[in-house]
This record gives structure tokens, sequence and C-alpha cells, in this order.
């Protein structure tokens, strides 16, 4: 038995069995990683003596009978989520040498669980990506296609999982960087309700928009770290008082909204047949398929592309060479701050700041930034007003399958256009989940489910049912 082929669940099952240990589970998975990760180049860094060391600690537990579902199951870590004692260089030479100083709230749920941590994932610098080919140590391939991209930002993550060297991950989505890497990698990835997975510990992109969720092999091993991982915290203040439960939503009497501008001139033909093949299959389980409006979406990225920047600007403003990470030496204060961010940080990172900077001042705040906060309200009210008439909306995850790595780097406009099915999930705060709907070739096509804030329990219900259909 290969046994990083399985499942949160069936790995589970196979501990409790006592069929292996979580130290052989370990071992399979550090092994895989050997084998396979210098060419996909999904992790930036590898835990292996700590990893055996928590493995040997959870196998102590699960001799007691007493554990939980992620005990002593491995699983990687996006590279811009705090592990204490290990690097975090969220992919940037401004912080190659960096170590965290203390766990982020997730891993400290993670490890309250008995979870076992192989290492930190690959990803576009400080998040800025839909590709993950912005990484200052190389793109992520896709294990589907070694020539393609694995997505962004959350590349290490999906490929780590697709290519079975980690039993799940955690990513964070800003803009659709859990759901575009799960879709182009062919997996589960779940974007959680803004407030409802505490992000203290995660580098902040854009503070309004971010959230950490999973990425997984299957719907239901999805449902089981987000259990886990959600939930208030007092060191996030944005954080809910969020409890998951179970939800017996089933598709028969669903009332499915399909949004009209999302099938429109720019999808690929063989991702729309695809879609809507999936829909169909909804439809025959006796759902009510209703065509909604969105008609605010189509400023949806523009609108993404001066809040994130902005908030980006803000945030990436600590990165100065005078408390963490690289410093550059020179004469004047002034000198270190150009010099040390002229270094350290990639074209991307640099042209979301300009942006950024450049629509939060004077004279540009009004025009732009505060056009963007009203354009985002107007986003809001769309789905509050579809979610009147439906209980969940269906859509495509991304307009294309994976692209070609180089294919789109030169062009930015044409890679951030990548991201229009996903930004205004984030704008709005809700949850989505994209799931494996088919295939184009060898390259999988991801079916997004969005349901209402909190609502993670019903998209997760309709999500395993869509899943179970759609193998």
């Amino acid at each position: 038995m290969d046994l990083t082929n399985l499942t949160i669940k069936q790995a589970h099952d196979g501990l409790k069995n006592k069929d292996f240990t979580s130290v052989d589970l370990t071992k399979a998975y550090l092994e895989k990683i050997k084998t396979e990760n210098e060419e996909i180049n999904a992790y930036l860094s590898v835990a292996e003596e700590s990893a055996l060391q928590e493995a040997e600690i959870a196998d102590q537990k699960i001799k007691t009978g007493e554990f939980g579902m992620l005990c002593g199951i491995p699983c990687a870590i996006k590279d811009a989520i705090m592990v204490e004692g290990q690097k975090c260089t969220s992919a940037s030479k401004i912080l190659e040498n960096y170590v965290a100083p203390y766990n982020a709230t997730v891993i400290e749920r993670l490890r309250a669980e008995g979870a076992v941590i192989l290492g930190k994932t690959n990803l576009d610098e400080f998040a800025m990506g839909g590709s993950g080919e912005n990484s200052a140590f190389g793109p992520t391939k896709n294990p589907h296609d070694k020539t393609r991209v694995a997505g962004g930002s959350s590349s290490g993550s999906a490929a780590a999982v697709a290519a079975n060297m980690a039993c799940y991950s955690l990513g964070s989505d800003t803009g659709g960087s859990i759901r575009l890497p799960s879709s182009f990698c062919g997996l589960a990835g779940l974007k959680p309700t803004y407030g409802a997975v505490s992000r203290y510990g995660l580098i902040a992109f854009g503070s309004s928009l971010d959230q950490i969720g999973p990425i997984t092999k299957t719907v239901e091993d999805a449902k089981i770290v987000f259990e886990a991982i959600c939930g208030k915290d007092k060191m996030d203040a944005t954080s809910q008082n969020y409890k998951f439960q179970d939800s017996k939503l089933s598709l028969k009497g669903l009332k499915i909204g399909v949004p009209k501008e999302y099938f429109v001139k720019g999808i690929d033909p063989e991702v729309e047949k695809i879609i809507k093949g999936a829909i169909e299959k909804a439809k025959a389980q006796g759902a009510e398929i209703v065509e909604v409006s969105l008609p605010s979406g189509e400023f949806a990225l523009a609108c993404y592309y001066i809040i994130a920047p902005a908030e980006a600007s803000a945030n990436l403003a600590r990165f100065d060479g005078i408390r963490y990470g690289l410093s550059e030496k020179a004469d004047n204060l002034l000198d270190v701050y150009r010099k040390t961010k002229g270094k350290g940080f990639g074209s991307e990172v640099k042209r979301r700041i300009m942006l950024g900077t450049y629509t939060l001042s004077s004279g540009y705040y009004d025009a732009y930034y505060k056009k963007a906060q009203e354009v985002r309200a107007l986003i809001k009210q769309d789905f509050a007003k579809a979610f009147e008439k439906v209980d969940i909306i269906f859509a495509p995850t991304s307009p294309v399958p994976a692209i070609k790595i180089g294919e789109k780097t030169e062009d930015p406009l044409s890679m951030y256009l990548m991201d229009i099915y996903t930004v205004s999930v984030n704008l709005a705060g809700l949850p989505g989940i994209s799931i494996p709907a088919g295939k184009i070739g060898e390259l999988p096509v991801g079916l997004q489910i969005i349901g209402k804030q909190f609502e993670e329990n019903n998209i997760l219900a309709v999500a395993q049912e869509m899943e179970s259909m759609l193998k």
C-alpha cells in the first residue's frame, strides 16, 4: 500500500486499526518529498527532524485510543504562515533567513490536534499572484503537467497535496489563492468566510481580504481541517465566535444560482462545457437551477486591484531593513530603506506597492480607494439579492485550465484576469470552495460553490454530494 495516497479519513482509520504508525506515514511522505520536490518545487523548506518527533508524540497519543482525526497526519503549511522555529520567507528575498518566533493560531490548533508538520510550501511572493511564478525561489510546477503552473498564490500547498507529498495543506486566499491552485491541481480548496478562521500569524497582504483555509484531496477532508482551525481567537479582533455544525442540505429541492455574467466571452469553451455539465448533474438530482445576476461583478477586478494593493502598501511598509529581514547598509536611513526594498522585493510586489501607494495618496484617495470601497458595497449587495432567491451559487473557479509556465509573465493584466471569478467572494467576505469538476486532457477544471456568510456547512454538504457524482 502507498501510504501517501491516503485521504485524512483513510489515514486516520489506518492509524486506528494499527495498520501503520504515524512515524511510518511521516517517513513515507518525507521519502516522497526527497524524490519529487526537486522537480515540482512545492516545498521551500522541509522539517524532517521535528516532523518525526511530532509523529513519535502522536503515536504515543494514538496508543491511548483517545485521538482526533488529524492526530499523526502529516501536512504542509504555506510559507506565509508562522511555524515557530521554522523559516517563514513568504517566498521573498527580503525574508530569506527570517525564522518565525511564534506559531500562528491555526498552527497552535493543528498542534493541539496532534498534526505533523512536514514543512513550508512555495507561493507567489507575499501571496501576490495567481500562477505561483512570482516566488523569489522559482515557480511551482503542476504535478498533472510539469510544463504548466500550479496556480497561485498557494501554489506549493496545492502541488504538495496533488503530488502526494502531504496528506493536506493550509493555504491563504486573498482573491482566489486557495481556490485557483485547487482548481488547477484537481483538489478541494476551501476559502472560509472572512473572520471564520484566525489570521494571527499570517503575514498580511490585504487585511480585509486574507483568509486561511485547507487544501485537501476530498471535501470530507476539507471539512475535518476547517472544523479544527475555525473559531474565535483573542489575538485576531476580526475573528468570529463560530462553531461548525454539520448540514443536512442536499441537492434535492436545492435552489442553485448561476450568475449569467460568468458565462460570457473570455471563458474557455471546454471549461464552460464542464461546468454546465456539472450544473446539469445537479439538476438531475432534483436541484432547481435559477439564473441570477451579479451586475457589479464586472467591476470586481478593478475594485480588487485598488483595495488589495492599497492594503499591501500599508502592510509591507514594515519591511524596512530596520526591525527584521534583509538589511542593506547605507550612509543614511532613507538609503537603507531604498536599497533594502529595492533588493529584497520582486517586481510584482514592487508593482503592487507602487499602485497601492498611488491610490492612497493625497488627491487620488477619493477618486480611487474611496470609489473602490463603494463598489465593494455594491458587490456585497448583489450577492445579498441573489441569496434572497437561491440557497447556493455555482460558478467556474477559473476561466481557463492551468496555463503554461511563462505564458503570461510579460502581461500582468492578462494574468490578473484569471482571478475574475474568485475576487468577488473575497470582496464580499463569503465562503467558497473549489472542487474537481472534470478534465481537459490531463488538466483539471474546478467548480466553485459559493455560500452565504458562515454557511460553510452548507457549501461543504453540497460539495460532498457533487464530488461523488463528478468522480
